[in-house]
C-alpha cells in the first residue's frame, strides 16, 4: 500500500480522542437544548501529549528562513498591511469585506475565503473564514447570540467512545504499518457492544495513529458538521441505545444500526417518489462548527541542547502552565473545556505546532488567552517538577511501542553529532535528575530557550472562523503583534547532509518486538526532497511499490504465502524528511513462513527496484497519480477546522503562498529526470535492513539505550550481497499495473427520485432484508456511502464459530486485496469487519464507480474459496492478534469488563484457547456455506445516488447470495448485565511481565437517562482525567 502518511504522537491521539468526543456531545447538546455545557474548570491531564519527533506534519522539511522583510516563502513582496506608524484599525482592506487572495489556489468545492498577512513583527498568518456554514450570519459574535450556560447536574453515564460499528468484534489481522479506514477510525469503540478495538485499528491505537493515511483528509469528524452524522454518531448510540426492557437479571439495549457518511447533494426537484420515501420537515442549520487556530513555530527538537535532551519538548509542555495576563496554570484548558474546545500541541524535529478549537464566540478571547504562550509565558520555577512528570509520563507510555522503538534505533544509526542521535522525548532522568547532578538549571535554560527559538518571525499562524476576513485580520493584529521578534536567523540543519553514509546503516538489523510479529523493513536515506515537492519522486515510486495489483510485490509475495502487508514510501514525519535527509522506506509484514524467506522478500523487493530503474518513469502512471489526486482535491469535502488550521500552518513553513492548500497533495510537474534521480538511488548497497520477530529473542546481545529495545547488527549474508552486486535476472511476475478502471469520470450531480429528508428512511423492507436511503442536503460532491450489515444468529453460537467467522472475513480481505486494491487508489474505500452478529461492508468514494466495487465485493463474498496454505497463513496470524490484544492491559481489561456486563460473550482467552485447540479448512468451508444460506441484510445508501438506484445494491446482494430469510426475527442483540448494588472488585493480572503500564477502570452502571444526562457524564472525563 501507498506510504503517504500523517502521523500522530499516541499520548497527543488519546488525549484527543476524548476532547473531541466531549466536544462533539456538546455540541450535539447545543442543537437539542439550544444552551451550553458548563464544564468545571479542570487543569489539562497532560498538557502537550505529544510524540517528540512524530508530528502530524506533512512533511518536515525545512524551508528558507523565514526573513523579517517578508519576502520569502514567495509573498511577491506582499509585506503587513501595518506599517511602524499605522493604528491597529489600518492594513485593513478599506470597507467591510470578505474578498480572499486570489493568489491562494483553493478547490472549487471549497466555499471559504482565504487571506494571507505579515504582521509587522515577522509573524506570517493565514486568515481563512468559513462564512458559508454561517446561514447568513457574518461579522463579530455578538451579545445577543449568547445564551445563558446551563449548569451541570444528573451526571450518570457508563459509556466510553464509541460510534459508528457497534456489531464489530471480530479480530483482524494485524499488518504492521497498517492504514485505516479513515471515516470511523477515531471512534471505533463502543465499550457496550462494540469491540472494534480488538481490531487492529483499535487495539494498537499508537499504530493506527503514525499510520494514518495522509491523502485520505476527508476524515469522518469533518462531516459530523451536518445534523445527521450527529444523529448517528450520538443519537443513535445515545437515544436508540437508551431503550431498556428488564428481563430476569438484564438490562436489554436495541441499538439501530444506521450508520453513514454525509455524501453529496442535489437541488433538483424531485421526481415521483418511491414507495417509503416520505418528505420531512426541514430544520435549520444549526452552527456546530468550531472556530480554530494553529501557530507552527519553526523549530523543534533539532535544536535541543546536548546537555538537555527534551528540553524543545519540555518547553512545549510549559507554555501553557500560566501567563503573565492569565496567570491561571491551566487556565487555558479550563477555558475551553467549559466552552466546547480543546487544545493540543506536538513537537517535531524542526517544527512545533500548537492548536485549539472553541465555540465560535469565544474565539476572539481564546485567541488572546493562546497568544500569551508566546508573548509572555510565565513558566514558573515550581510548575517543573510537576511538567517533568508528564513528560516522563508520555515516555514511559510509548516505550512499549514498536514503532517508536523502531524509530529509536534507526535514529541511533545516524553520524555521531547529527542531531537525528538525540532523544527527543525526554524523561524525568534527562529533564530532572541529570540536570541536578550536573548543577544545570533546567528552568533558566528552559526561559533561555524561549527567547531564543519562539521568536515572531519563525512563526506561521492560521485561523479559521466563521467571521469576515476584515474581522479576522483585526484580531490577528491586534492579539499576535505582541509576540517578540529576537532578530535572530532560524536555525539551519541543512549543511548536516548524508547522516546516514556510515557502515553502520548497511547493515542487517534483527530486532525483539513487543508484539507477536514477523516484519521486514528496507530503508535508504536520500538527499531532503522536499525541493522536488512539485514533481513528488517519492510519491511516484510509493505508488508503485505499495501497489497491491497484479505484478505488484505484494501480490507476488501474497501468492508465495510469504507477506500479508506493504506499505512503501515517505511517512513525512521529522523522522523520515527534513532538511538533512529523506527517507524511503518499504515495510512488509511477513507470515511464518516469509520469515524464514526473509532474504528471498528481500530480494523479489530489489528484483522490483531493478525493473522500474530500467523502464524508467512513465507518465501514463504519473498522469494516472495526478487525475487521481486532482479528483480528490477538486472534490475534496470540509474537513474538522483545527485539524485544517494545523496542517496549513505547517505547509505555510515548505510552501509558496500560492500553494499553502495544494502543495502536499497535488502533482503539479511531470520531471523524470527527478524521479529517475530518486530512483537510481533505491539498489541493494544502500539499504538499510530491520527485520523484527520475536524469533530473534535470544539471538540480540545489545540493547538501545532510551527504549531498551534489544538489537543485533550483521552483515548481510555473504552470498546474498554478492548476488546484490551484480546485473542479477528481473522476475517475470513483476510488472508495472493496468490503466486503472476505477477511476471516475462523471461527476454529475443526480436528479434525486425521492423527497429531501432530516434522516434516512426505510424504503424496502422485506423478510430477506431492509433498506435505509437518504438524499444528502448539504454537500455537493459526486460522492456516496454504503453500508451493508449481513446479520445471522450462527456466529455467536460457540466461540469456535466466532473464530471461524474471524477467519472467513480476513480470507475475504486478502482474496480481494488484489482485485480491489485499484478501486482504493482511485479513492473508492472499502472495509470489511467482522462484526458480533454479521459482515459489515462499508464502501464509499466517488459514486460513478462504486458499484463496480461493490459487486466486486459480493462476487467474492458468493463465490469464497481459500487454499490450504491461505488458511494456514491466516490462522497463524489471527493467533498472534489474539495474543498481542491479550498482552495490552487496555484491551485485556475491556475484555474481562465487557465478559462480566454481557450476556454471551465470548471472550478473547475464549477465542484464543479454540484458535490453539486447532479449526480445519473443511470446517472454515462447511461455516462459511452455512452462513451465507440464512441471512437478514440491512443497508444504507447515501449521497449522490438515487433512491432507484440505491436499491439496486440490495437486490444484487439478494440475487447473488441467494440465502432464506431468518427463521424468527434476531432478537435484541446484546444484554447487559444488571449489576446489584454496592462495591465490586476485579483484579486481573497483567500477561505482559515487560509492559510497566497498568489499567484501572471504574465502571458506573445506569438505567434509562437522557440525552442531557448522557452528555453530562460523558463531560465527567474532563474533570477527572487531571486528578488522576
Amino acid at each position: 500500500m501507498l506510504r503517504r502518511i500523517t502521523v500522530a504522537a499516541v499520548c497527543a491521539t488519546r488525549r484527543k480522542l476524548w476532547c473531541e468526543a466531549g466536544r462533539e456531545l456538546a455540541a450535539l447538546w447545543r442543537i437539542q437544548a439550544r444552551g451550553q455545557c458548563e464544564d468545571s474548570a479542570a487543569a489539562r491531564p497532560f498538557p502537550t501529549l505529544t510524540m517528540p519527533g512524530r508530528n502530524k506534519a506533512k512533511s518536515t522539511c525545512s524551508c528558507p528562513d523565514l526573513q523579517p522583510n517578508g519576502q520569502d516563502l514567495g509573498e511577491s513582496g506582499r509585506v503587513a498591511r501595518l506599517g511602524a506608524d499605522e493604528s491597529e484599525e489600518e492594513g485593513r482592506r478599506g470597507p467591510i469585506n470578505n474578498a480572499g487572495d486570489p493568489e491562494i489556489v483553493k478547490s472549487p468545492s471549497d466555499p471559504k475565503q482565504y487571506r494571507y498577512i505579515k504582521l509587522r513583527n515577522g509573524l506570517q498568518a493565514l486568515l481563512i473564514s468559513d462564512l458559508s456554514n454561517m446561514e447568513g450570519k457574518t461579522g463579530d459574535a455578538t451579545d445577543d447570540e449568547e445564551e445563558e450556560e446551563e449548569e451541570e447536574e444528573d451526571d450518570d453515564d457508563d459509556d466510553d467512545d464509541d460510534d459508528d460499528d457497534d456489531e464489530d468484534s471480530g479480530a483482524e489481522i494485524e499488518d504492521d504499518d497498517e492504514e485505516g479506514f479513515d471515516d470511523e477510525e477515531e471512534f471505533d469503540d463502543d465499550d457496550e457492544h462494540d469491540d472494534d478495538d480488538l481490531d487492529t485499528e483499535d487495539n494498537e491505537l499508537e499504530e493506527l495513529e503514525e499510520r494514518a493515511e495522509a491523502r485520505k483528509k476527508t476524515t469522518e469528524k469533518q462531516q459530523s458538521q451536518s445534523l445527521f452524522l450527529l444523529w448517528s454518531k450520538l443519537t443513535d448510540r445515545l437515544w436508540f441505545k437508551s431503550t431498556y426492557t428488564k428481563m430476569s437479571s438484564a438490562l436489554l439495549v436495541e441499538t439501530r444500526n444506521l450508520y453513514g457518511v454525509v455524501g453529496a447533494e442535489s437541488r433538483s426537484a424531485p421526481v415521483q417518489p418511491l414507495a417509503g420515501c416520505q418528505e420531512e420537515e426541514q430544520q435549520g442549520e444549526t452552527d456546530t462548527v468550531l472556530s480554530a487556530a494553529a501557530l507552527c513555530v519553526g523549530v523543534g527538537s533539532f535544536a535541543d541542547p546536548d546537555d538537555l535532551p527534551g528540553l524543545a519538548h519540555f518547553l512545549e509542555h510549559m507554555v501553557f502552565m500560566g501567563s503573565l495576563k492569565y496567570p491561571d496554570e491551566n487556565g487555558f484548558d479550563a477555558f475551553l473545556k467549559k466552552h466546547g474546545g480543546s487544545d493540543n500541541a506536538s513537537t517535531d524535529c524542526e517544527r512545533t505546532v500548537f492548536q485549539f478549537d472553541v465555540q465560535r464566540k469565544y474565539f476572539k478571547e481564546a485567541l488572546d488567552r493562546w497568544a500569551q504562550f508566546f508573548i509572555h509565558p510565565l513558566m514558573i520555577r515550581d510548575a517543573i517538577d510537576r511538567e517533568v512528570e508528564a513528560v516522563d509520563s508520555e515516555y514511559q507510555l510509548a516505550r512499549p511501542s514498536d514503532a517508536n522503538r523502531k524509530e529509536m534505533l534507526f535514529g541511533s544509526l545516524a553520524r555521531p553529532g547529527h542531531p537525528m542521535g538525540k532523544f527527543f522525548w525526554g524523561n524525568a532522568e534527562t529533564l530532572k535528575q541529570e540536570p541536578k547532578r550536573n548543577n544545570i538549571d533546567t528552568h533558566a535554560r528552559l526561559r533561555e530557550f524561549w527567547m531564543r527559538y519562539y521568536s515572531a518571525h519563525y512563526m506561521t499562524l492560521v485561523v479559521q472562523s466563521k467571521e469576515t476576513l476584515d474581522t479576522l485580520e483585526k484580531w490577528v493584529t491586534e492579539i499576535f503583534s505582541q509576540i517578540p521578534n529576537n532578530g535572530l536567523p532560524k536555525p539551519n540543519f541543512g549543511h548536516l547532509t548524508d547522516p546516514f553514509d556510515t557502515p553502520a546503516f548497511n547493515k542487517l538489523y534483527r530486532v525483539v518486538p513487543i508484539r507477536k510479529i514477523h516484519a521486514l523493513t528496507i530503508t535508504w536515506a536520500l538527499p531532503p526532497q522536499q525541493q522536488h515537492y512539485r514533481v513528488k519522486p517519492l510519491h511516484y515510486i510509493s505508488w508503485l511499490v505499495g501497489h497491491e495489483g497484479k505484478g505488484s510485490i505484494l501480490s507476488y509475495l501474497r501468492k508465495k504465502c510469504w507477506a500479508l502487508a506493504l506499505f512503501g514510501g515517505n511517512g513525512e514525519t521529522g523522522f523520515e524528511q527534513n532538511s538533512t535527509y529523506s527517507v524511503f522506506s518499504i515495510s512488509i509484514t511477513l507470515t511464518d513462513e516469509g520469515y524464514e524467506h526473509f532474504y528471498e522478500v528481500a530480494h523479489t523487493v530489489f528484483q522490483y527496484l531493478k525493473m522500474l530503474q530500467k523502464l524508467g518513469p512513465e507518465q501514463r502512471i504519473f498522469e494516472e497519480i495526478q487525475k487521481i489526486e486532482d479528483n480528490e482535491f477538486h472534490y475534496q469535502e470540509q474537513t474538522d477546522p483545527v485539524e485544517y488550521v494545523e496542517n496549513m500552518c505547517e505547509n505555510m513553513q515548505l510552501y509558496p503562498l500560492q500553494d499553502f492548500l495544494t502543495g502536499d497533495q497535488l502533482l503539479f510537474e511531470y520531471k523524470p529526470e527527478v524521479i529517475a534521480e530518486a530512483l537510481n538511488q533505491l539498489v541493494p548497497q544502500k539499504a538499510n535492513l530491520v527485520l523484527l520477530s520475536g524469533a530473534n529473542e535470544g539471538k540480540c546481545d545489545l540493547k538501545e539505550k532510551w527504549f531498551g529495545t534489544q538489537y543485533s547488527m550483521e552483515d548481510v549474508e555473504n552470498s546474498w550481497a554478492e548476488l546484490w552486486k551484480t546485473n542479477f535476472e528481473l522476475n517475470p511476475d513483476l510488472h508495472l499495473p493496468a490503466e486503472n478502471k476505477y477511476i471516475a469520470t462523471d461527476f454529475m450531480l443526480k436528479a434525486f427520485d425521492c423527497p429531501e429528508t432530516e434522516y434516512p428512511v426505510k424504503i424496502v423492507n422485506t423478510p430477506q432484508g431492509c433498506l435505509w436511503y437518504k438524499k444528502d442536503n448539504k454537500f455537493k460532491i459526486p460522492k456516496a456511502y454504503i453500508r451493508f450489515h449481513l446479520i445471522s444468529p450462527l456466529i455467536q453460537k460457540s466461540a469456535a464459530n466466532v473464530v471461524l467467522f474471524d477467519i472467513f472475513v480476513n480470507i475475504l480481505t486478502h482474496n480481494l486485496a488484489e482485485p480491489a486494491y485499484e478501486a482504493d487508489v482511485a479513492q473508492l474505500e472499502y472495509k470489511l469487519v467482522a462484526g458480533e452478529h454479521g459482515l459489515i461492508i462499508r464502501v464509499k468514494g466517488f459514486n460513478h464507480k462504486l458499484p463496480l466495487l461493490f459487486q466486486l465485493i459480493i462476487d467474492y463474498l458468493a463465490e469464497f474459496s481459500s487454499t490450504p496454505a491461505v488458511f494456514t497463513m491466516i490462522t497463524e496470524q489471527l493467533k498472534k492478534t489474539y495474543f498481542n490484544i491479550l498482552i495490552k492491559p487496555e484491551t485485556l481489561a475491556k475484555d474481562v469488563r465487557l465478559l462480566i456486563l454481557e450476556y454471551a460473550r465470548w471472550s478473547m482467552i475464549d477465542k484464543y484457547r479454540a484458535l490453539m485447540d486447532g479449526l480445519s479448512l473443511e470446517s472454515l468451508l462447511s461455516f462459511v456455506k452455512e452462513f451465507k444460506s440464512q441471512l437478514f441484510v440491512e443497508g444504507l445508501v447515501q449521497g449522490n445516488v438515487t433512491s432507484t438506484e440505491s436499491t439496486d445494491f440490495l437486490k444484487y446482494v439478494v440475487d447473488k447470495l441467494n440465502f432464506r430469510p431468518l427463521e424468527q426475527e434476531m432478537p435484541v442483540q446484546f444484554q447487559v448485565v444488571e449489576l446489584p448494588s454496592g462495591h465490586h472488585l476485579c483484579k486481573v493480572r497483567a500477561l505482559n511481565k515487560g509492559d510497566a503500564n497498568s489499567e484501572v477502570t471504574v465502571y458506573y452502571q445506569s438505567g434509562a437517562r437522557s440525552l442531557k444526562e448522557y452528555t453530562l457524564m460523558e463531560l465527567l472525563v474532563v474533570p477527572c482525567l487531571p486528578y488522576l
